[in-house]
């Protein structure tokens, strides 16, 4: 499935949000996640169905000062 993960296109074979975070070992880690511009709760992740072309955006934050 191709996909625009954070604004570059990627080829994976992940059909849902987490398994697509599992396969970019984002494993727990603190993340905000958004598909095509729409916020996905930790807790919908596993549930949410990827499909061509989906615009996913994954945010971990930042530490400094």
């Amino acid at each position: 499935m191709r996909l625009i993960i954070n604004g570059e296109a990627q080829i994976v074979e992940a059909t849902t949000l987490l398994q697509l975070l599992t396969a970019l070992e984002y494993e727990g880690e603190w993340l905000a996640t958004a598909v095509n511009g729409e916020l996905v709760h930790s807790e919908e992740r596993g549930d949410h169905i990827l499909t061509d072309d989906d615009r996913i955006e994954i945010l971990t934050p930042m530490q400094g000062g």
